[in-house]
């Protein structure tokens, strides 16, 4: 098909390789290169197309964004000029980053304003969360671990982005990784002009952002790269909940989000979340790296509890004297370091209720009395996988029995992290959304069991018999899967980046979108039956 491109035309539509419109008697063939295919989106104030490029090989893809002031005089011509030369400056600034669509052409015909940028093939966040349902708390880590680096990057360039939102970000049907569009004022969707708004009004209205996403500082014209923050962090609930901002109430004091009670997370993912949401830009993390440097420490915070030194008392304000702590002036007792002072939290708030962090009786059934350990290098670098054996668990990990697992799972609890279910036989139980990281699942019977959107990262499933699982979406970064039986299991858009597969059987298992290296996949058993993260079906 062969799509006219003026808006007043009454049909756009004609047949494939038409040189003129066939009712209003445009040129179809835009710059005597790019012929439109289809619209993608419009609104009062500009419109999207997928076009063909016929003066390169092949006819490839790519995507034009047509700026249609809707006013001709020449001050609102100027303003969109600039408009327009702000989103091609930006896109030819950032493009060359793999997650940024490239900056192919722009251009400027009959006071309309054209920019050609790359075609990205895929789904966007917000049809996956439609098509497959919200995510868990580990796919959403995952989606931030992918997600914030590219923030890094674009702020680096002294951009802001302005319009991060699940419409906005597209997984890439090659790769699956995650790309970032709609840098400028020329929107995809846009809405009509209301009535009786100024020239200026009609023109500014759409580089503001989308309203529920964008921050109150972005809503009032003076955004900062603090605002994307805000509304990644937006984006995060939506893939929880899948809900949309309108869908969710406000605090009618402080104008906050009241998210919290539509998630189930961990209490510190949680806090992460609460702060990139905060209203006031004073108070939301400023950068993106200072949220990636608040989601590392989250993983390894049960093994800080385990690992804590022995309480000394608290120094005074010049720190060590001699090398030795000093007595506070209030003589209280305090650990020695952030670390221990954290770990401490988590032991008092677990040996207070009796129970740990998810709800369940400490070992035996009574209170857990600590072991005092000094940290050392060595224990922090384990528990952060440092240490020779990948997945590996702290140990003294309290083992958990069939029964007691299925009961709390039915009862709500989600978090089983850092727990012993070594060798059990849970064949076709459902325990999806379940976190198990850190976990011992050596030999474990999983066959046959519905595990979706589980995290098993740094699990140990060594030998464990997961046939035909349902594992899509799980999160299996540095699993241990050494000798694990994943024949026929579902494993599409799972992630195993570091997951040892030394053994594993994968034959017949369908990894179409999986995230996983092709050195990893050469360790394990396949066959003519498995589905390769392309897609693609047999041997590679």
């Amino acid at each position: 098909m062969s799509y006219c491109l003026n808006p007043a035309c009454p049909h756009p539509e004609n047949l494939t390789h038409t040189e003129l419109c066939q009712a209003c008697g445009s040129k179809l063939l835009l710059r005597d290169r790019y012929r439109v295919v289809q619209s993608l989106g419009q609104g009062g104030f500009g419109a999207t197309f997928l076009a063909n490029d016929e003066s390169l090989p092949g006819n490839p893809y790519c995507v034009i964004k047509q700026l249609r002031p809707v006013a001709s005089s020449p001050h609102v011509l100027q303003m969109a000029r600039e408009l327009f030369r702000r989103e091609a400056k930006t896109l030819g600034k950032i493009g060359n980053h793999p997650q940024v669509p490239r900056l192919l052409d722009y251009f400027e015909a009959n006071q309309e304003f054209y920019l050609v940028q790359e075609f990205i093939s895929g789904s966007t966040l917000q049809q996956e969360v439609k098509q497959c349902g919200p995510f868990s708390e580990a796919g959403v880590k995952q989606f931030l671990s992918e997600v914030l680096p590219m923030m890094q990057y674009v702020h680096a360039q002294q951009v802001i982005h302005r319009d991060i939102k699940p419409a906005n970000l597209i997984r890439r049907s090659q790769d699956k990784k995650l790309v970032l569009i709609d840098f400028g004022a020329v929107k995809d969707q846009v809405s009509p002009i209301r009535a009786g708004a100024t020239e200026q009004t009609a023109l500014t209205a759409y580089a503001i952002g989308t309203p529920g996403y964008a921050p109150p500082e972005q809503m009032a014209m003076r955004p900062v790269y603090a605002s994307d923050i805000y509304a990644l962090g937006v984006t995060c609930v939506y893939l929880l909940t899948g809900k949309s901002p309108k869908d969710l109430d406000y605090d009618s004091t402080t104008g906050e989000v009241l998210w919290r009670e539509q998630v189930h997370v961990s209490d510190h993912f949680a806090t992460v979340l609460k702060k990139m949401l905060e209203v006031s830009v004073r108070h939301r993390y400023q950068t993106a790296g200072e949220v990636l440097r608040a989601l590392d420490l989250e993983p390894y915070l049960d093994s800080l509890a385990q690992n804590m030194s022995k309480p000394v008392r608290a120094s005074r304000a010049d720190g060590l004297t001699n090398g030795t702590p000093s007595d506070d002036l209030s003589g209280s007792l305090f650990p020695s370091s952030p670390s221990a002072r954290m770990a401490a939290a988590i032991r008092a708030r677990q040996s207070k209720s009796g129970m740990d962090s998810s709800g369940l009786p400490l070992s035996g059934g009574n209170r857990r009395v600590a072991t005092q350990k000094p940290v050392s290098m060595t224990s922090i670098e384990n528990s952060k996988g440092g240490g020779a054996s990948t997945g590996g668990t702290p140990s003294g990990t309290p083992k958990l029995s069939v029964d007691e697992l299925l009961s709390a799972y039915a009862k709500g609890k989600r978090d089983f992290t850092s727990r012993d279910l070594s060798s059990l036989s849970l064949a076709k139980v459902t325990l999806a959304g379940a976190n198990f990281h850190q976990s011992k699942l050596h030999k474990v019977n999983l066959q046959g069991a519905n595990l979706f959107n589980s995290d098993f990262g740094r699990a140990s499933l060594s030998q464990a018999l997961l046939k035909n699982a349902n594992l899509a979406r799980a999160y299996l970064s540095h699993a241990d899967l050494q000798g694990a039986d994943l024949r026929g299991a579902d494993l599409s858009y799972a992630y195993l980046s570091n997951a040892n597969l030394r053994g594993a059987n994968l034959c017949g298992a369908d990894l179409t979108g999986a995230k996983l290296a092709d050195d990893q996949l050469a360790m394990a058993k396949t066959n003519w039956a498995i589905v390769h993260p392309s897609g693609k079906r047999g041997f590679w």
